[in-house]
């Protein structure tokens, strides 16, 4: 199957969502379900002394109250502001806010520090890395660019809000929820009420939209649970977007010192590297993970990094969107864009005479991939050719500056051992019990279509299970790790199948489809169980998987690293007497391997040009510092790219497999597709108004 592209269909689950039958946690109605709503704290750090449940227990429809003491998870000492100390369950949700505006607390209030910058704030430095001679190289340097960048804090704010959903019945536990990684929230409920893991479930088969924020155990999960035990009732809680910025993941303010040294030939040589980012104590979004994906980008042989956290008494930081490689590649692609001027060399050649063929961080070579063709294919798409290379030089006939920017970007192509069912009947069904999850990525797309290319079934009676922990082990969908992992055992799943068939049927089967040749051979269905390991990994991995633990691996495998790679080209006007910032065109070209669904792929490469956008030009969370709160928590003062941001999108692969990684050749691409974006669109303000944009959101007032 590697050595064939994939054709195109239509997204499987596409007339469900545009006719509004996908169900989503929050969509579930249960017979006498209650509603809750959480209470949260006001002060960033400190301890609960009381709190007074009394005028909400009085609440015409309030049924129950937990506050502090009644449940572990609610705990008297409060590390951040908005932490939840009490959570009110009634008939109706209006009774439920009703109650949980009325309760108040009396608290011992401790000192914190909201920001990096604040008083008091210290650094605590984090793993390094160091290779080669960088010392020498900047001493024997021809040319040194230097900068300090800055990325904001910034939060998710995926469409589908934090829902859960909870229902007690016989002793088992039953708990719908958007989630990337069910087997995790599923471990976390088995812990907080001692239970075995048959007696719990999670399903979660639909999700509107991860980023990385719905991956960890949510803190209402185990509130809702015990409010629906407690109650012996089902309970909702849907969180508002409020509070879901304070209790929520995010993405953490980081300020990267970068220098950059040529030699003589104007050969880049040494990247000197530190970055410092804002973190809870024991915070699990390391500091260290900077420069792990850039470091392998291009060939500069010696490279140092040191990085630190900044601990501030906010809630924790983790994975958003694009993750360690977005911010960092926003500090050396603008860097690297700085040294082409410097050195008088079209940005472009200056990344195609670097292509880096080993990896410095694990001291392995790369496997084969095609970061170059994506720069020349880009070029060739975007005309790059037009582009005159002095800041400022090209304008419209109405004096609009006009700029054009090109970036890289990298993340890691990393995999799961995995398992699959994959079941044939007489009657013109097929179903498949996979593992994942859907968050808007087209995962059930890109099974059907492994399925339907490699078997002649009825495509419109294929039935795919996923993101339920009832159907099977379900891995954790993070990393870029999903489609490279469900797909090469779906694929190996198809092989056996056919293989089944063919001995069943000996060498003349009868005519027709898969479903009516089973019927003419008197056979009610054909079954197969596969399981298939990443690069590496052996029995154990598997054995973790089936009982929900970790069973990733890559991208550093035995002998080799594997990565996936983007170009952006971006042409940016900006009109000069206002400074408004508009982005008519952009192409994007991605090596993610093979290419399954070339419709969600696609779709996918679209989001990631908004995403970019959206974070170099728009987003940014306003931190209030006198509470350590959140002052634009809200979808209407948190700015994001709307549709007149965007304008021509084109976007394309190359579409070579990497069967160093899978037997499919497939590498994963949702965080990669918005790499490059942010540099792409400071370089292109450069080049068109000759201002050189070092932090992030850019405003007009930077480029006036």
């Amino acid at each position: 199957m590697p050595s064939q592209t994939f054709s195109e269909i239509a997204r499987v689950d596409a007339r469900d969502k545009v006719q509004g039958r996908t169900t989503y946690a929050a969509d579930i109605r249960l017979p006498g379900m209650l509603h809750a709503m959480l209470v949260p704290a006001t002060i960033a750090k400190g301890k609960v002394t009381k709190v007074d449940v009394t005028a909400a227990t009085k609440i015409p429809g309030v049924v129950h109250v937990l506050s502090i003491g009644d449940f572990p998870s609610l705990r008297p000492q409060i590390s951040f502001r908005g932490q939840p100390i009490a959570l009110v369950v009634a008939e109706t949700i209006e009774a439920a806010i009703e109650g949980a505006e009325s309760i108040s607390a009396d608290y011992e209030a401790a000192p914190f520090v909201p920001l990096m910058t604040s008083p008091g704030a210290q650094r605590v430095p984090a793993e390094g890395f160091n290779t080669g001679d960088v010392d020498k190289a900047f001493e024997n340097a021809g040319v040194i660019v230097e900068g300090t960048f800055e990325t904001p804090t910034q939060h998710h704010n995926a469409m589908e809000l934090f829902g859960t959903v909870a229902e007690w019945s016989n002793g088992r536990l039953t708990v719908h929820e958007g989630c990337q990684n069910i087997e995790a929230a599923k471990g976390a409920l088995v812990k907080a009420f001692g239970l075995a893991p048959d007696q719990v479930a999670v399903k979660s088969e639909h999700v509107g939209g991860g980023f990385g924020q719905k991956s960890p155990p949510k803190l209402q999960s185990a509130l809702v649970a015990q409010a629906a035990r407690l109650a012996g009732r089902p309970v909702k809680l849907v969180t508002p977007r409020g509070q879901l910025f304070h209790i929520a993941n995010y993405r953490p303010r980081s300020v990267h010192n970068i220098r950059l040294a040529a030699d003589a030939q104007g050969r880049l040589d040494a990247v000197l590297y530190d970055v410092v980012q804002e973190n809870i104590p024991d915070g699990g979004f390391r500091s260290s993970g900077y420069h792990e994906d850039i470091a392998r980008l291009y060939a500069i042989e010696n490279f140092r990094a040191t990085a630190g956290d900044i601990h501030i008494d906010r809630q924790m930081p983790r994975h958003t969107r694009g993750t360690h490689p977005f911010p960092a590649g926003f500090a050396l692609e603008s860097l690297i864009d700085e040294m082409a001027y410097k050195l008088g060399k079209d940005p472009v050649q200056l990344r195609l005479e670097h292509e880096a063929k080993n990896d410095i961080i694990a001291g392995q070579s790369l496997s084969p991939h095609f970061l170059n063709d994506c720069l020349r294919e880009g070029a060739r798409r975007f005309d790059w050719s037009r582009r005159t290379a002095e800041p400022g030089s090209m304008r419209l006939d109405d004096g609009t500056m006009v700029g054009y920017g090109v970036a890289c970007g990298i993340f890691g192509a990393s995999g799961s051992a995995a398992e699959t069912t994959l079941r044939v009947r007489a009657d013109g069904t097929t179903r498949v019990i996979s593992s994942g999850h859907e968050m808007g990525q087209g995962i059930r797309t890109a099974v059907a279509n492994t399925i339907i290319q490699g078997l002649d079934i009825n495509p419109d009676r294929l039935e795919i299970l996923l993101g339920d922990t009832t159907v099977g082990p379900q891995m954790m969908t993070v990393g870029e790790r999903g489609t490279a992992s469900i797909i090469p055992v779906t694929a190996k799943a198809v092989t056996a199948l056919r293989a089944r068939f063919d001995e069943l049927a000996g060498p003349n089967p009868p005519a027709g489809n898969l479903h009516e040749q089973l019927a003419r051979l008197k056979r009610p269905q054909i079954e197969v169980v596969v399981s298939e390991l990443a690069p590496g990994q052996d029995a154990s991995a598997l054995e973790a998987f089936r009982a929900g633990g970790r069973a990733g691996a890559g991208p550093e495998y035995p002998g080799f690293t594997s990565m996936s790679y983007i170009a952006q080209f971006v042409e940016i006007h900006i009109e000069p007497r206002t400074g408004r910032i508009r982005m008519p065109r952009v192409v994007s070209i991605a090596d993610v391997g093979r290419v399954v669904s070339p419709v969600t792929a696609r779709g996918q490469m679209y989001g990631g040009v908004v995403w970019g956008f959206s974070t170099a030009l728009r987003e940014e969370t306003d931190v209030d510092p006198r509470f350590a709160g959140y002052l634009n928590a809200d979808l209407a003062d948190y700015l994001m790219a709307v549709n007149a941001d965007i304008g021509d999108v084109d976007v394309g692969f190359i579409d070579k497999p990497d069967t160093m990684v899978n037997s499919v050749g497939v590498k994963g691409m949702g965080e990669l597709v918005m790499l490059g974006t942010a540099p792409a669109i400071a370089n292109a303000i450069y080049h068109a108004t000759g201002k050189r944009v070092r932090k992030l959101p850019i405003r007009i007032e930077d480029v006036l």
